[in-house]
């Protein structure tokens, strides 16, 4: 009974303490599983939440700097754990407690593993949402704290990186044309379906799209002010899916509110349902695009020119529907129709909208955007034309001929194509 008394008085308050920092390491390990396992989309929403919904998005906005906290803690505080076992050991060890000294050390370890990651980071698993709710305004702090010292961390890494390990070099990656001839050389047809055999060519060529040729140009969505009264629209609904935030005087695209992620829209205080957008140039790829939009958890991309001037938006479904639709039409999604119809045999109305890809695969001719940039039929004409298209004007492209019919406004017309006496499709010249 001494003997125990003494263990105890040697080891309590040390013991006492390690239990307090197996909490806090749950703590961290639990806040790492419960707020990486949210999906893109519970975040976007909780944007538009409650304060502590807010605090998690927000902490989530910048997933590094989120990240670089939790294990900066975590390691932290499990130093210091193991720092206090060993001394709890040593004292224990020259008092003539050897045994239980041991036991100690063992024990340690085993609580660190199960209180620390194992038992947390499982019911985080199974309660994501609920521990970051319950977690979020601590880890603030936590993040809060380790700000000011954040840049002196990367120094030093970078720092030692380029002393310890100055040739490093990035591991040599696929190259996107390699993952296309690996699926046309493929058995896929056999395995898979041919519709997600398409599927897996449009996310390869995601890297040879430019944002221009998917973005909505503009006159095709609603942008309105933050002061903007929404009885001002009447009673039609905005065009799109997504209404944006300009800013006062400007055409600058602050903000967009995604309106199928809405239940209704204020009267006048449109702050509170809106969101942040990414701004790329109109030069860019589509999966750069998209990766930045998932890393930022943003809805809408705005695209702007060498100028800084907007010319567009492309929205995250945009890009969806881009990958998941076999024939993937930009002019389909704006117009709400077919931008391409046939009125008779070889013959069809074309929307000026339309991308020159999505017709030449329409009219089955061979077609790869090149450094002209030109992308729709109404660029295509313009650039042949030498002038604003008009009524009558016609031109000719990969032997079809182009004729206008009808000029809504600048940017918008209607036109007739028809193949030219001595074109043949190419379908037909494969088959002689």
């Amino acid at each position: 009974m001494n003997e125990l008394r003494e263990i105890v008085a040697l080891g309590l308050p040390f013991l006492i303490a390690m239990g307090g920092l197996v909490l806090g390491s749950g703590f961290f390990s639990a806040c790492e599983t419960a707020l990486f396992s949210l999906s893109r989309e519970e975040v976007r929403l909780f944007r538009l939440g409650k304060s502590h919904e807010r605090v998690v998005a927000t902490l989530l906005r910048d997933p590094d700097r989120l990240l670089t906290a939790i294990l900066f803690w975590n390691l932290i505080v499990n130093l210091t754990y193991f720092a206090l076992s060993v001394v709890v050991s040593q004292r224990l060890s020259s008092s003539g407690h050897q045994i239980a000294a041991g036991t100690i050390g063992v024990a340690s370890l085993v609580m660190l593993i199960l209180g620390g990651e194992v038992i947390p980071k499982s019911v985080a698993v199974v309660f994501p949402k609920r521990l970051a709710f319950w977690f979020c305004y601590p880890l603030a702090i936590a993040v809060g704290v380790l700000d000011p010292v954040s840049p002196g961390l990367n120094k030093i890494s970078r720092l030692a990186r380029r002393t310890f390990w100055p040739h490093i070099a990035k591991e040599p990656y696929l190259d996107a044309d390699d993952l296309e001839r690996a699926v046309d050389l493929s058995h896929l047809e056999v395995d898979v379906a041919r519709h997600e055999r398409q599927i897996l060519h449009n996310i390869l060529d995601l890297t040879d799209i430019r944002v221009e040729e998917v973005m909505r140009p503009r006159g095709s969505y609603l942008a309105i002010e933050e002061a903007f009264r929404l009885s001002d629209v009447g009673h039609e609904p905005p065009p799109g899916d997504c209404v944006l935030i300009v800013e006062p005087g400007t055409e600058n695209i602050s903000a967009a509110i995604p309106l199928a992620h809405v239940a209704h829209l204020p009267e006048r205080d449109l702050a509170a349902k809106t969101e942040p957008v990414v701004v790329v140039p109109w030069s860019a790829r589509l999966a750069t695009t998209l990766q930045e939009m998932t890393r930022k958890f943003c809805h809408v991309a705005v695209v702007v020119n060498e100028y800084g001037e907007t010319v567009g938006i492309v929205t995250f479904d945009d890009i969806m529907d881009t990958i998941v639709t076999p024939e993937a039409s930009r002019g389909r999604r704006i117009l709400k129709r077919e931008p391409i119809l046939e009125i008779a045999p070889g013959k069809f109305h074309v929307e000026g909208i339309t991308t020159l890809r999505y017709l030449a695969r329409k009219l089955d001719v061979d077609h790869e955007p090149g450094s002209d940039g030109l992308l729709t039929v109404a660029g295509m004409m313009h650039d042949q034309l030498e002038h604003i298209p008009e009524v009558g004007d016609e031109c000719e492209w990969h032997g079809y001929r182009f004729r206008v019919i009808d000029v809504m406004r600048r940017g918008q017309l209607r036109a007739v194509v028809s193949r030219s006496e001595d074109v043949r499709p190419r379908a037909e010249e494969e088959e002689t």
